[in-house]
């Protein structure tokens, strides 16, 4: 037969506790959301970047299926395309890239020969089709 130990028993105590404390709270996040929301009466609320970023991480941490019950500002699909676009952005580098590759045979020629022998000969080099650039 298996018994609970006091000391099991006062665990589990607490951690039902903790629960129903975070559940009511949640339940109460979720009414004040709905009250927020009707006395808009739907005019459109405007999110600033920071706010957008926001929901969305939190959001993203939810999954779906958990913001179609709680998400009442915006839908859970705007929020997870907030955070596809966040991410996007993350792994955006444009602005670090540089002006792009030097198409002149010439560009390679003077590189080669400053650098000395380092790498590919400057002899090597075809430069007889090489054309100028207007």
């Amino acid at each position: 037969m298996n018994v609970f130990q006091p000391w099991q028993l006062l665990l589990v105590t607490v951690a039902g506790w903790i629960n129903r404390q975070q559940h009511d709270v949640s339940a109460y996040l979720q009414e004040e959301n709905r009250v927020l929301k009707n006395k808009l009466k739907g005019r459109r609320i405007r999110f600033t970047d920071d706010e957008r970023r926001r929901l969305a991480v939190k959001g993203k941490a939810l999954g779906r299926k958990a913001l179609r019950q709680v998400a009442s500002i915006v839908t859970p699909d705007t929020i997870l395309a907030w955070h596809r676009k966040l991410i996007a952005q993350k792994w955006d580098y444009r602005e670090r890239r540089g002006p792009g590759r030097h198409a002149s045979a010439e560009y390679s020629v003077r590189c080669c020969e400053s650098q000395g022998r380092v790498g590919a000969r400057a002899s090597s080099i075809p430069t007889n089709n090489v054309q100028e650039r207007p």
